[in-house]
């Protein structure tokens, strides 16, 4: 008997930034209509779940991510009736919805918010992280928000301060009051209730802040930003985060097959493993190997890693691309190479865990180059030209060669890359060598193969620094992945003691392409080989 799938552990998700995937109304900003009319093509292309970036209503400061009203869809997007249909249209697809919370803060334009900046004996004043000022009528702390300058704004009517991470106009919520944590849970039983599949947390670990507000000690060295001064010891990591996690995972377990993964802030590697068991989340993200040089070694070190970290007991996920990251296509090739993308395709959809993509990835789509004068992320506006923020990694999809690229017939909230009439769904669905047809087929082979989606992984040491080696396995079977990070001909001598015999059954849609001979295989540059072996 075939065991059964998970969708979330077994499949592969799919992050769409809702502005800017397609629109249907003619106001430049993608809806939930437009992703409901390309539910087609991602179920073609073959993924299992959506990752639908923040889709409450917002004033949109930091486009979603300060939210207004946890309960309804931004007018934007829809409304509650096109979520609906979305989730139907898209579970009759065998595709799952994740949702994107954001509850370490809210908009200042919250209900909440705004009683709880009415008075001092306002029954939602302490939803809220205020204190008074310093004796010195300074700030309570020292601590600073993540978007510059200080982390605490003062309130003239209240003559107190609240904390905000990020943008004053997303103030921390108050964990600590039971009334917020009960709040926040019944968030996540009023979708698991509509038929939501799971959730994606935003800056998770910064719910909880030190009950005492201690100043966060001073870190050694030269730093640019304030921000790095200084040790982030009590604005974030608090131990009280396990117990809250566990209670959300308790509420999930009640829901069948459903998922929750967590995006920790400025947490390394080990920090962010700690926060994944069978009683917190599914899974958590880690930077290091989406930030990896383009190097064999480089890429197999954080592959080790990160694994090697999850051992038996906990399954880990990998994302080269998301909404705050340039590009993996605009970081690691030239303009038009996608010989390099195919190599990274093939490493991300072949490894021991859950595969994000992000919107564009597979069509190998471009960060675009936003002038100051178009610039709308709040980071951007105040670290320019130092930083140029998140804008040109969110440019809208590029559906096909018609103007604004298919996505909208007006002009879009952000500019569509100049590419457009070249790199887009449309010409590269036509194309057999595509980026597209690539993706496509390597994961037709992922979700045929149990070693790929399901087995163990072993890396391999091999002789050329420039070969990424290592092997997939289940109880019945064995796989062989050969990737040449290099722009020469490479060799790799296969170990054939071991096995009966190897089948090479992808090679990729290159016009050259990875051969074999009994015991040596031979890559072209940035070849691809992938091999089968059934058990003897």
């Amino acid at each position: 008997m075939t065991e059964k799938k998970l969708w979330w552990k077994d499949g592969i998700i799919y992050q769409i930034y809702p502005r800017s995937f397609q629109d249907t109304n003619a106001d430049g900003i993608g809806d939930l209509t437009g992703i409901i009319q390309r539910l087609d093509y991602l179920q073609d292309l073959g993924i299992d779940g959506i990752w639908l970036s923040p889709i409450n209503p917002s004033p949109d400061v930091d486009f979603g991510y300060d939210v207004s009203d946890y309960h309804t869809i931004d007018p934007k997007f829809g409304n509650l009736q096109d979520f609906d249909r979305l989730l139907s249209e898209a579970h009759k697809r065998d595709i799952h919805i994740i949702m994107d919370l954001v509850l370490n803060h809210t908009s200042d334009q919250h209900r909440w918010f705004q009683e709880s900046r009415m008075s001092r004996s306002n029954p939602y004043h302490d939803w809220y992280i205020w204190r008074d000022p310093a004796p010195d009528g300074g700030t309570p702390n020292n601590w600073r928000s993540w978007f510059g300058g200080p982390g605490w704004e003062f309130d003239e009517k209240l003559g107190q301060y609240y904390f905000h991470m990020f943008a004053k106009q997303q103030p921390d919520l108050n964990w600590r009051n039971p009334d917020v944590r009960a709040a926040m849970l019944d968030i996540f039983r009023y979708w698991l209730d509509k038929g939501v599949d799971g959730f994606r947390l935003d800056v998770f670990n910064c719910w909880y802040k030190d009950a005492d507000l201690r100043d966060n000690p001073r870190r050694s060295g030269f730093h640019l930003r304030n921000f790095e001064k200084t040790e982030h010891i009590y604005d974030v990591s608090q131990p009280e985060m396990i117990p809250a996690l566990q209670d959300i995972r308790k509420i999930l377990d009640n829901y069948p097959d459903r998922y929750v993964v967590g995006e920790t802030f400025l947490a390394d590697a080990a920090h962010a493993r700690t926060y994944v068991a069978e009683d917190r989340l599914h899974a958590a993200f880690d930077y290091g190997y989406a930030n990896s040089p383009f190097s064999a070694k480089a890429f197999g070190k954080a592959i080790q890693f990160w694994d090697s970290l999850h051992g038996e007991q906990a399954w880990p996920n990998y994302f080269l691309n998301n909404h705050d990251s340039s590009r993996s296509s605009s970081r690691y090739t030239g303009p038009n190479d996608d010989a390099r993308l195919k190599l990274l395709a093939a490493m991300h959809l072949t490894l021991r865990g859950t595969p994000y993509l992000y919107y564009g990835e597979e069509i190998g789509m471009r960060d675009i180059s936003i002038p100051y004068s178009q610039t709308q992320d709040p980071p951007a506006k105040r670290y320019w030209p130092f930083y140029k923020g998140r804008d040109g990694y969110r440019s809208p999809m590029q559906w096909d060669a018609h103007p604004f690229a298919g996505f909208s017939t007006v002009e879009p909230w952000l500019p569509v890359h100049p590419n457009f009439k070249v790199r887009n769904v449309a010409n590269q669905a036509d194309t057999s060598a595509s980026l597209l047809n690539f993706y496509k087929s390597l994961i037709a082979l992922r979700r045929k193969h149990p070693a790929l989606y399901a087995g163990n992984l072993n890396l391999i040491d091999t002789a050329e620094d420039a070969l990424l080696v290592y092997k997939r396995f289940t109880p019945k079977q064995t796989m062989l992945v050969v990737l040449n990070f290099s722009k020469s001909i490479q060799s790799f001598t296969l170990p054939v003691a071991e096995f009966n015999h190897w089948d090479l059954i992808f090679t990729g849609n290159e016009p050259l392409t990875s051969h074999m001979t009994d015991s040596t295989l031979d890559l072209p540059p940035y070849g691809i080989a992938i091999l089968l072996s059934q058990a003897v």
